[in-house]
């Protein structure tokens, strides 16, 4: 029995697994072996390749494309017209298909439009990627990057909100009154 929605214009093909709850809209094309978590929204004119791994609540906004070889975790966010790779030197006439490499999105990270994500790295939770920021390497956990190529210019809480942190390393989300604490570049949520 089918518990998700999909807009009449979607192309499912077989073998895909589908979460329940999950909306497909316009023109979207998920591939054989996908997998999309429940209460996932995928948007008009989406492609998501095979064996692409979205977990729950993944909101994927228009035109993006997710290639194989993406994890994107829980509760992640993927702005309009973003773009995943999956393979480091392409060429037309040199066939890839086995040099695919991983790409994973960590929980609740949220990736602007237009960004640019270069296969192989890991975004870490709650980071943010601003629009139009293209990542060429790890981003760390909590981490705020913009730019091409991308540069980390401070620190987000999971409420997405700029983080400061005190002479002890000790950061308040003024919307959430969350503590996180900043040592070693590394964000901790207390």
């Amino acid at each position: 029995m089918k518990d998700y929605f999909a807009h009449e214009t979607a192309v499912i093909d077989t073998d895909c697994s589908i979460g329940n709850g999950t909306k497909i809209w316009h023109f979207s094309h998920l591939m054989s072996h996908c997998i999309i978590g429940e209460e996932c929204n995928i948007g008009q004119n989406v492609v998501v390749s095979p064996h692409v791994i979205l977990g729950k609540n993944v909101k994927v906004q228009n035109n993006v494309s997710i290639y194989t070889g993406v994890i994107c975790e829980d509760d992640v966010f993927l702005g309009p017209s973003m773009v995943f790779t999956n393979i480091i030197n392409p060429r037309s006439a040199i066939k890839r298909n086995t040099a695919y490499q991983k790409t994973v999105v960590k929980k609740g990270a949220s990736i602007g439009a237009n960004a640019t994500i270069i296969c192989g790295n890991t975004i870490g939770e709650y980071a943010f990627i601003g629009a139009g920021t293209v990542v060429t390497k790890e981003v760390f956990p909590y981490a705020l990057v913009v730019g091409n190529p991308s540069k980390q210019i401070g620190w987000v809480s999971e409420f997405g909100h700029t983080l400061e942190f005190n002479e002890n390393g000790i950061g308040i989300c003024k919307e959430s009154n969350q503590k996180y604490q900043l040592k070693n570049d590394t964000v901790l949520k207390l």
